[in-house]
């Protein structure tokens, strides 16, 4: 579900096969995400480039990712967002 590669300390996160972030996905991604923040200061970036849809459920999981790095002093960030994904920012 999600393919992660890392930039010196940096681990840089992007959907794997498909290009909607929504609830079918949604669970198995936001669990993915929260397994990098179980040890303080992870820094994650979610790479959305190609990312065409995301909905309420997509939308929650970056909030929960955020908030699980904010309690463990860690940083998560997002890049590469299309203009039309950026609206429901």
């Amino acid at each position: 579900m999600l393919e992660t590669t890392h930039i010196d300390d940096v681990n840089v996160v992007r959907l794997k096969d498909t290009n909607r972030l929504n609830a079918p996905i949604a669970e198995p991604v936001k669990e993915g995400l929260l397994e990098y923040f179980n040890k303080p200061n992870v820094s994650v970036v979610f790479d959305m480039e190609g990312i065409k849809f995301i909905d309420s459920s997509g939308f929650a999981v970056f909030l929960s990712a955020m908030k699980a790095a904010n309690n463990n002093v860690g940083q998560f960030k997002l890049c590469n967002a299309t203009e039309d994904v950026m609206e429901l920012f």
